[in-house]
């Protein structure tokens, strides 16, 4: 993978994992995701005036990403309700990388190699280690909580697949992606309006900065995941994407009060080899 692509994705895994934290640290979930989704759109309608429409053969891919989004926002926010970040995290993103590759060998056909799937696989097992707990609990199996974190894993790969095909064929990467996000942001204005109410606009007006902020992270995150997409294999970038579980797991220790594990020192070190098995195949 490109030097320049590879830093890119690493940039948008931080970024990636900074929103997810924001999700933790006020409001309810979905009433959070709603506002982060709403503030995407308002950090990129501006950008409207700078692109054209995308190709007509990419709107289908924008109308299934944003169903697939929203399944995801409500499935994500869920599994937050009832576990803690870094378990939900880790559970979810560390499923889809595997999911995302399958279907992209089995649709795009694209040829990953031997070092490619090497990484992909060790980053996914660097990303599962930090989801198991220990201590008296840690026999504990939470189903709502694991059963909302892999439907948000399959999200995560149809979607993944889905915006790095339709960025491919929409003529161009930046209309794709301001589109996508302004149509989204509208999406959660109007669920999260018919789910909470006038509580939605007074959660805004309150902590605007905050949303706007995360905002910000969500759409340059998920926009230089879209862009890497289009110029390197979709697995591999997805499966990149995934080392923000080490920034997460950080957030979760140093801000939100979680436990600190050893095993995560292992799992960063498995992460990180993952991650150069990508950067040189």
């Amino acid at each position: 993978m490109d030097l320049v692509v590879f830093v890119a994705v690493l940039g948008a895994a931080a970024c990636h994992a900074g929103w997810n934290a924001l999700l933790k640290l006020r409001l309810e979930p979905l009433l959070a995701i709603s506002l982060i989704s709403i503030a995407c759109g308002i950090v990129t309608v501006p950008l409207l005036g700078l692109v054209a429409l995308p190709a007509a053969v990419a709107w289908p891919y924008i109308v299934a990403s944003l169903l697939l989004h929203l399944v995801y926002y409500v499935a994500l926010t869920e599994a937050y309700r009832h576990g803690d970040l870094s378990l939900v995290y880790p559970l979810a993103r560390g499923s889809a990388p595997l999911l995302t590759a399958a279907v992209a060998t089995i649709w795009l056909g694209e040829q990953l190699g031997v070092m490619g799937w090497a990484g992909i696989v060790t980053l996914a097992a660097a990303v599962l280690m930090l989801s198991l707990r220990r201590g008296p609990n840690s026999g504990e199996v939470h189903a709502r909580t694991v059963g909302f974190a892999l439907l948000t894993a399959a999200c995560i790969a149809a979607y993944t697949v889905v915006d790095g095909t339709g960025a491919r064929l929409a003529g161009s990467v930046l209309s794709y992606i301001v589109w996508l996000l302004v149509l989204d942001g509208l999406m959660m204005l109007l669920f999260g309006f018919a789910r909470a109410g006038r509580r939605l606009f007074a959660h805004f007006i309150e902590g605007w900065p905050f949303m706007l902020a995360g905002g910000a992270l969500a759409t340059a995150g998920y926009g230089i995941a879209i862009w890497a997409m289009t110029v390197a294999p979709i697995a591999l970038v997805a499966a990149l994407r995934e080392t923000g579980v080490l920034f997460a797991a950080l957030i979760g220790v140093v801000f939100l009060g979680e436990a600190f594990r050893p095993l995560r020192i292992l799992a960063a070190v498995l992460a990180v080899g993952g991650a150069l098995l990508i950067r040189l195949r």
